[in-house]
């Protein structure tokens, strides 16, 4: 039977988009984006507006208890986050299973049936299916530097929700630290710092771009392969 020109333009066209839905598949963006808090950023709320009463040594401006110390504890405050990572894990899998049947039939005798010819006649069925499995992994990652963020909310609690980010330009290539969470004031030691192990709902990323970065990813190609093959 001939295939008319529509129906050929048809299948063309069914063709190309389940194409270019693998296509699209494998361009996607391999690595999962970590979710920092925003914005990166915030700038102090301006103060209402005061009769000056400024004398000799008291400044209205820039007034704080003598008996505080100077901590981030506004919205705009900075604060030094130390990022002291390490994580190791290990996993063991081992799993096997194992599975065995045996049929037997008989046909002994056959009467006032049209299918004598069954008479005698045996079946005999045997099954067996075996499965093993076994897979190790682990993970030994070490993360180390500092990053100072901004206070962007004072919980009703008290505490800090912080966020900031820094960028770095090496050579032909860039990267970029972002950091956000939640910090108990209490722990902010000397010098307006603070570990990151000591940061609550931690949200932690580290990215580069440039030549090298694309040297480590896998092409978009190989991913329509990954994603589509079965095997």
């Amino acid at each position: 039977m001939p295939i008319s020109f529509d129906d050929l333009r048809a299948l063309l066209a069914r063709m190309f988009l389940t194409l270019l839905v693998i296509v699209l598949a494998g361009c996607a963006n391999p690595l999962r984006k970590v979710e920092v808090q925003q914005p990166l950023t915030a700038r102090p709320a301006v103060p209402v507006a005061l009769p000056q009463t400024n004398g000799a040594i008291y400044q209205a401006a820039a007034y704080r208890p003598l008996f505080e110390d100077r901590i981030a504890r506004q919205v705009g405050d900075t604060l030094t986050i130390s990022i002291n990572e390490k994580l190791q894990a290990s996993k063991q899998l081992s799993s096997s299973a194992n599975k065995a049947s045996n049929l037997s039939a008989e046909v002994p005798t056959v009467t006032k049936l049209p299918l004598k010819f069954l008479k005698g006649a045996a079946l005999e069925a045997d099954t067996k299916s075996e499965f093993s499995g076994k897979g190790d992994s682990s993970a030994n990652n070490v993360f180390t530097g500092s990053i100072t963020v901004t206070v962007i909310e004072v919980l009703p609690n008290g505490y800090l929700l912080v966020s900031g980010e820094k960028q770095l330009g090496i050579n032909q290539g860039s990267e970029f630290i972002r950091l956000s969470g939640v910090v108990n004031p209490t722990t902010i030691l000397a010098g307006n710092t603070v570990s990151s192990t000591q940061v609550a709902d931690a949200r932690i990323e580290y990215r580069g771009t440039g030549y090298i970065d694309e040297a480590q990813t896998m092409p978009w190609l190989q991913r329509v392969f990954l994603s589509v093959l079965p095997f």
